[in-house]
């Protein structure tokens, strides 16, 4: 038996298999049972043939436009029969009794070692090739899985979190039926774990600084909210008196309750939540978290799935038309194909690349050609999708969304395509209704202009994901500088302001999406801010209601002026903690 002291941030005993998250690479680590051994080796299988037939594809693209580049993926295929890289991962699966993915990630760990002390730069440098196949194996063996409460389906419903960090939109994700109470490496600084885990009502403790890499996956673990501890291995006595309190404690029986309600604050102004959602499939776990509408469907995953044919009319109207129906009498606002151009590359034919266009390796990134920018580039794609978009317009209430918008032009010349959409339709005898259209607002220079975009749209969307890394000039994928990825910056809070103000100007409805949505704390400062409808992850919606039931809105509003006065994120995330830190605790003790 061993005890890890830290920092207890919800009261309450439990005990269970530990499943473990490591968030900093992206990878869910758990026990699995000997029937299922079988199952992720045959995962595995799959990843390797998926990949091998993607590698071969790209090498035949680059064949016929750049051959001196097809042979820096031979190296890749040659590394997918290497004993020691698949077969040693299914050796892991085996004797470790781990999910795939955990395994890959460890072999990785092997061979960057092994390539960390090879003295040869060019050899040392090869990691990246390896890293590169390691990130499409991954990527192949998430197909079918869409979230991590997809992974989490597998779990006993006696388990423990254990996670470097948890951070909201995973844990609006995670099934608080099944898994008990959790644990983190991160501090006390990460406040929004405190709230979380106080509205969810499970037991937690935070400030464990290595738990995720002390605490192996399915191994038995006792969470101690009250005492501040986790323990290891515990004794059976630690085991009785974590099963007497978790006969009287039921995590998330309180959220549950709020599902079904209209989201509202303690004086009746009503807030809208919809659901953010990527695949089809994720409509009935909006429907079931009890959201109003859709308010971001990310059509993108037509192109990056590698599903359908993107270049189907017919396929994708089908695949609105069920999104409407599925939804309704609520409304679904579809995003417009929000990829890069490799990633549209990546889906057309050789033969596309003959017909006038094709993707410059040297400029294509995700700050580039992409989002509406790309589309406009497109017309030919781009009328396929509004043509399909406009037809299952009669299903439904359907709003279309512009990604990546950064001018008037874009937004007008995007909007003659829709006449001209809607005239192929007309020629074909099919009636059109009027569909609103909105833009994204995720560029710095959209927020700067939004007086005159909404001159000439019907609603907006703020995109915090994007708009916070472009504002900030921060990658979160670097982890050099993903520190500095605040959505509490000052400068990210006055955009926010300005946009909605400019949106209440002309008299449009605003939203709001992004992560900043999903985490209860921000989420009541945006409504201080003057924002009444938000868009998140599907399971963030209950937790958001009964956190909203909880205050007033003229006290956030009062909060929120005091902290637009405020020069730093610590005074900001201190302000804002120990406003409704309060709130919390006070609840926490009187459950």
């Amino acid at each position: 038996m061993r005890r890890l002291k830290g920092i207890g941030v919800s009261p309450g005993v439990v005990a269970g298999r530990a499943v473990v998250l490591i968030q900093r690479a992206h990878v869910l680590r758990y026990q699995i049972p000997p029937a299922r051994v079988d199952h992720e080796l045959q995962r595995l299988d799959d990843s390797r043939g998926r990949s091998r037939g993607q590698l071969v594809e790209i090498q035949a693209q680059l064949s016929e436009r750049r051959p001196e580049l097809s042979s820096l993926f031979d190296a890749q295929l040659l590394m997918l029969d290497d004993p020691m890289l698949l077969p040693r991962a299914a050796e892991i699966v085996r004797e470790q009794r781990v999910n795939a993915e955990w395994a890959v990630q460890q072999v990785f760990h092997e061979f960057s070692a092994v390539f960390d002390e090879v003295a040869d730069l060019y050899l040392r440098e090869r990691k990246g090739d390896v890293g590169d196949l390691v990130g499409r194996l991954r990527m192949n063996l998430r197909q079918g899985l869409s979230t991590p409460r997809d992974l989490l389906r597998e779990l006993d419903e006696a388990s423990v979190l254990i996670a470097d960090e948890l951070t909201p939109s995973i844990a609006a994700q995670v099934d608080w039926t099944k898994v008990r109470g959790f644990a983190t490496d991160a501090g006390s600084r990460t406040y929004h774990t405190a709230i979380l885990a106080r509205s969810l009502d499970v037991p937690a403790v935070v400030g464990l600084h290595n738990a995720s890499e002390l605490v192996q996956a399915g191994q038995l673990i006792v969470i101690d909210g009250t005492s501040s501890e986790v323990i290891l291995d515990p004794t059976p006595d630690e085991l009785e008196r974590a099963a007497h309190h978790a006969d009287d404690h039921r995590p998330a029986a309180s959220v549950e309750a709020y599902r079904r309600r209209p989201a509202s604050t303690a004086d009746g102004v009503p807030i809208r939540l919809d659901a953010n959602i990527e695949f089809p499939d994720d409509l009935a776990a909006a429907r079931y978290a009890g959201a109003e509408g859709i308010g971001l469907y990310r059509s993108e995953f037509l192109v990056t799935s590698g599903v359908e044919d993107i270049r189907d009319e017919d396929r994708q109207y089908e695949i609105y038309r069920g999104m409407l129906e599925g939804m309704a009498p609520g409304s679904v606002t579809v995003r417009t194909f929000d990829v890069d151009e490799e990633q549209l590359a990546s889906r057309l034919s050789p033969h596309a690349f003959t017909a006038g266009w094709e993707p410059d390796e040297a400029r294509a990134s995700r700050q580039g050609l992409r989002g509406l920018r790309l589309s406009l580039t497109r017309p030919d794609l781009f009328r396929i999708q509004l043509r399909a978009l406009l037809r299952a317009a009669r299903h439904g209430s359907l709003r279309i969304l512009f990604p990546f918008v950064s001018s008037v032009e874009q937004i007008r010349e995007a909007r003659a395509m829709i006449v001209t959409a809607a005239a192929d339709l007309a020629r074909r005898g099919e009636q059109v209704p009027r569909v609103p259209i909105g833009v994204m607002i995720e560029i710095p220079a959209a927020a700067y202009t939004a007086d005159l975009l909404a001159r000439e749209v019907d609603f907006f969307t703020i995109g915090t994901n994007d708009l916070i890394q472009y504002c900030l000039a921060v990658d979160r994928a670097d982890e050099r500088v993903s520190r500095l990825y605040q959505p509490l910056h000052p400068a990210i809070l006055r955009m926010i302001l300005m946009v909605r103000r400019a949106a209440s100007r002309q008299r449009i409805p605003v939203s709001l999406c992004g992560e900043m949505a999903s985490d209860p704390a921000q989420l009541t400062l945006l409504v201080g801010l003057g924002l009444t409808e938000f868009s998140m992850t599907p399971g963030a919606i209950p937790v958001a209601k009964q956190v909203l039931a909880e205050l007033r809105s003229d006290e956030l509003r009062a909060l929120a002026r005091r902290i637009l006065k405020l020069a730093t994120i610590d005074e900001i995330e201190q302000a804002l903690l120990a406003a409704l830190g309060r709130l919390t605790l006070t609840k926490g003790v009187a459950s």
